[in-house]
């Protein structure tokens, strides 16, 4: 129903002068989108109001909702071309007033976890790229057509949403940084297995693939035993992030919305600026499911500070806050660099992980589950005991992964079968922690149940990949020149 609007809004946005990357693109697209949520949203409140008696008082003030400036209607549901604004008359009111008077909400909002105060939060650093009010006039026009009103129509918003993010995930630059393949985080999820009642956490949250696919999980755990206090608890009490960056906390939290959640518990915070040493019992997490962003990529000397181990690796910053933050028998999964097994900087790491939680799988992935070919583990671990032994389980499939391509549930289907009994078989196996080196506890992925011999791949599978490399390498040459021009 929504595909030929996905569509035409990618048609007219990418004529645009304005903007040039898919990410801008999201970007874009997104607070529009918001925006006409927002409108459906107090419309259905007020409905809701009306059938129970009762008044509504709506967020947004009617010069500035969708309905007065961005699609005011005649009579007759049309568009009234006489009051419509367009062309440098739209612009300037979108920069000039529109966009002032959304960001004037986080100091109006009475608290940081309304959705009043989520406005102004997503719009104090988000600024209009689309420089045409013509194209964006149009773009208005489609967005118009779309609803918002049933659980049908947000199901297949959401589901082209999530397209829209896996495509910027996949368009190179810092794109990935924003995507983890849906298939990997549902068998992550199937693997803790949260319940209702639990506080679930993301302190990386970026397209907020883990809290989106942990409330579909909980949502279909009772089935048609869902009940109005299970979905207020999944609604206000369950779900729990952090993002840094402005662009990922705006689709972040329009993921979120469109998946069902009204106002996500995201709060637009540096994670890593927080004392772990400050973290009390209050702020702990039943279940922790998380991908942090890996390298330096962050100012190491203002936040090093604030962990008892120091390291210019931020994955390893995170690995320490999401350990303290975990509760006493809270469970954790998270994704994170290959490399953390054995790299020297994350001998203290590995050393306070083993020490302070049960470390009890490790599943290891192909490098081409993400686009960037980066090989990564998955660490499962409960906290409040040491870990005796570690389950490996080496994900070896016999096809090569890639865009075309891309890793499915299915893929994964083993590994969730065999982790309940930590079964023993051609991929998997069992390493007491007494025979890691003690010295360096080096976690490296060695499968005792196969031969170092060589591995040689089929010519047209080399093939396959390096038309995929030279695919992405025509990709940021094209993003380069867009840059330097």
């Amino acid at each position: 129903m929504f595909e030929q609007h996905f569509k035409a809004l990618d048609n007219e946005i990418r004529k645009d002068s304005g903007v040039s990357t898919e990410m801008d693109y999201v970007e874009q697209t997104s607070w529009l989108l918001f925006l006409k949520y927002l409108e459906d949203l107090e419309k259905n409140k007020s409905l809701e109001a009306q059938l129970n008696g009762t008044s509504y008082t709506p967020i947004i003030a009617p010069k500035y909702s969708w309905s007065a400036w961005a699609y005011p209607k005649r009579a007759d549901g049309s568009l009234d071309v006489n009051k419509a604004l367009t062309g440098d008359d739209l612009r300037n009111f979108v920069n000039n007033d529109l966009f002032p008077y959304l960001r004037g909400f986080k100091n109006r909002a009475d608290s940081a976890a309304s959705l009043e105060y989520k406005i102004g939060e997503i719009f104090s650093e988000l600024t209009n790229r689309i420089q045409s009010g013509y194209i964006l006039r149009r773009m208005i026009d489609i967005i118009n057509e779309m609803r918002f009103q049933t659980e049908e129509e947000r199901h297949e918003l959401s589901a082209l949403y999530e397209d829209k993010i896996q495509n910027m995930g996949n368009s190179g630059r810092n794109g990935g940084e924003y995507y983890t393949p849906r298939p990997l985080i549902r068998t992550i999820i199937k693997a803790i297995q949260p319940k209702i009642g639990d506080r679930i956490y993301d302190g990386a949250v970026g397209s907020a693939g883990f809290l989106v696919e942990a409330f579909e999980y909980l949502k279909k755990s009772k089935g048609d035993k869902l009940s109005v206090k299970d979905m207020q608890t999944l609604q206000n009490d369950t779900l729990f992030g952090k993002e840094k960056k402005p662009l990922p906390y705006l689709i972040g939290t329009m993921n979120m919305i469109l998946h069902g959640v009204e106002a996500p518990n995201i709060l637009h915070t540096n994670t890593l600026a927080e004392n772990i040493m400050s973290i009390q019992e209050k702020d702990r997490y039943d279940v922790i499911i998380a991908n942090p962003p890996f390298g330096a990529s962050e100012d190491i000397a203002s936040v090093e500070q604030n962990f008892p181990i120091r390291s210019s690796e931020t994955a390893y910053l995170f690995l320490q806050h999401f350990i303290k933050s975990l509760k006493a028998g809270g469970t954790a999964g998270i994704v994170i660099k290959n490399t953390f097994l054995s790299n020297g900087d994350a001998q203290s790491v590995r050393k306070e992980l083993l020490s302070s939680c049960n470390l009890y799988a490790i599943l290891d992935l192909p490098a081409k589950v993400f686009t960037a070919g980066v090989k990564t583990v998955v660490l499962f671990f409960k906290k409040g005991e040491p870990t005796k032994k570690i389950w490996y389980y080496q994900l070896n499939l016999n096809r090569n992964l890639g865009k075309t391509n891309p890793l499915n549930e299915s893929d994964l289907a083993d590994f969730l079968a065999c982790l309940p009994s930590f079964k023993q078989t051609e991929n998997s196996w069992t390493v007491d922690v007494k025979d890691i080196p003690q010295d360096t506890f080096d976690m490296s992925v060695s499968n005792p149940n196969k031969s170092n011999e060589a591995v040689y791949r089929e010519p047209t599978a080399i093939l396959t990949e390096m038309a995929e490399l030279d695919s992405q390498t025509a990709y940021l040459l094209a993003e380069i020149k867009e840059l330097v021009k």
